[in-house]
Formats: structure tokens, sequence, C-alpha cells
């Protein structure tokens, strides 16, 4: 089976508060683009679980959510086989983008339709928290509102159809990291969420990105200012709007007219400000995985 690992990003990200339990509370409005790692699962007749993969630096064993994932499920379903997973990864890593999540998200739906376990998405997303906290929504994909911890999820209206320019600079960044730098106490500046999710009714682009905001560029861009000026080279070329995704570094920017994005993505491949410069569109087709 060969399933299509979709990459995130956050259109606003918010953090309410710090729970006791050390985890942030956060708000957050989430978008599947078009960009993807591979999955290729076969059964195999030995027990076990293994992973094969493009990136050296990968792991293939327990610390892999690919892994993690698989066994979460055949554990419960005492499945007696085995299975063998190719992961050929295309988002980059470490990057704000789900990538490890949504590569977990495929390989639960791998499973679950391979030994025909005949779980609905729903009951893989109840199952999935324990993976990450990202897993379950990378298993909804499209346009969503993460409150909790991220778990508690709402499917929105679409994003409307627009370009996403993706750069990702030459770091990488610690979600971990950052979460423990942030002091949810004195965020001086809250993206307005409320607005975002009116101008997703309304079907107006122009709306959303007026009320973009991450609150964690607060503790990322201070230790990284390449993504202040990948964010500037966006909107200096046409983007609506442009942000950094997640914990970071990767910045998206949001583009209405499509000559424009893909101006800016020469322009910004000429500056090498950015490692990776990908332009594709959002992702709204929820429900069904390929």
């Amino acid at each position: 089976m060969r399933l299509r690992a979709l990459a995130k990003i956050n259109l606003g990200l918010d953090v309410v508060r710090k729970r006791e339990d050390g985890y942030h509370e956060v708000r957050m409005i989430m978008q599947t683009i078009n960009m993807y790692d591979q999955l290729e699962i076969d059964i195999k007749e030995e027990p076990g679980i293994s992973i094969t993969t493009n990136l050296p630096f990968i792991p293939t064993n327990e610390n892999n959510l690919v892994y993690k994932a698989a066994q979460l499920l055949m554990d419960e379903f005492k499945v007696k086989k085995g299975i063998t997973v190719d992961l050929q990864k295309f988002i980059p890593v470490a990057a704000g983008m789900a990538g490890g999540s949504s590569d977990a998200a495929a390989a639960m739906i791998g499973v679950n339709r391979l030994f025909g376990l005949g779980l609905t998405v729903r009951e893989l997303m109840e199952r999935s928290v324990k993976v990450g906290a990202d897993v379950p929504y990378c298993l909804l994909r499209g346009t969503a509102l993460a409150e909790g911890i991220g778990e508690k999820l709402r499917a929105l209206p679409p994003c409307p159809d627009c370009y996403v320019l993706i750069g990702k600079p030459p770091v990488s960044v610690s979600t971990k990291f950052v979460y423990e730098k942030l002091d949810a106490s004195e965020i001086a500046e809250h993206p307005e969420i409320d607005r975002m999710l009116e101008g997703l009714q309304w079907h107006n682009l122009n709306r959303i990105a007026e009320h973009m905001g991450n609150v964690l560029e607060s503790v990322t861009i201070p230790a990284y200012p390449v993504i202040e000026e990948i964010k500037q080279h966006m909107k200096d070329h046409g983007a609506v709007n442009a942000m950094m995704s997640g914990s970071g570094p990767t910045v998206f920017g949001l583009f209405d007219d499509k000559a424009a994005a893909e101006q800016a993505c020469e322009a910004l491949r000429e500056t090498k400000i950015a490692r990776t410069v990908f332009l594709t569109t959002v992702f709204n087709n929820g429900g069904r995985h390929r």
C-alpha cells in the first residue's frame, strides 16, 4: 500500500496558557498543503516492524513515530504478522510542518487497512494522541481549529484556494526548546483567531491573511533572524501575508496570484537564504487518505 503523508502549516497559532502538567494550551488554525512524504507499506510473514528511509539521520527503530504508530495498533489488535515500511521524506525535518506526525498518521491508516482492523478515522484519531499531539489533526486533514494541547479538533470551512510558498532556512528548530523559552504570561500580542474564523466562514483570503499570527515567532525569530528576512522577502514579492509555521523555522507566504507566486519563488531561490523553496497549494479534500 502506498500512502501520501501531507504537510501542514498553521494559519494562526496562539498559546492560551501553560498548564499544571507542563503542556501549553493552544488555539490554532491548521491547514494541510500539497507537499508530502510517501510511505510504502507491505505485510511480511515474520512479526515486527522494519523501516527503511531515504534520509540517513532518520531513526528506523522505536524512536520513529511511524514505528510507534504502527506498533500501537498492532499490539492492541494482536497482529501476528509484521510490516515493512519504506519512508521517502520530502517534507523538511524539524521544520514546524508536522512531517513526522503526518507519517505516523499515514502508518495508522495503512495498518488499519492492510490488516482489516475496521477502525474509523475518528477511532484512529482517539488512539493517535498517544503517539503525538499533531497526529490526530494529520488524520483529519484539511482546515481545522485545534485546541487543548492540539488534540481537540473541529473541522472548519475550507481555506480559499491560494498558492503557498514554502521557505525553510538551513537551520533546525526544536519544538521543545521553543515552548520551554516561551513565557505564556508575557505574550504581548495574540493573533485574532476569531476574526480568522470569520474570514474562513466568508471564504475571504484577505481577511484570513490580515489576522494571521504566531506567538512562537517571539521566541524563534530572535534566535534565528533569517526567518524574519524570509517573511519580509515574501511580502515584498506579493504575498498577501507571510508567517512562520509551528515552532519554525519554515516560513510560508500566501498568494492569490499564480504569476506573482512563481516570481516570488524564483526570487527566493536566488537569494539562497532558504535551503528548501517549494511552491504548492492548499489541500482541502478532507477525508479519504491515499
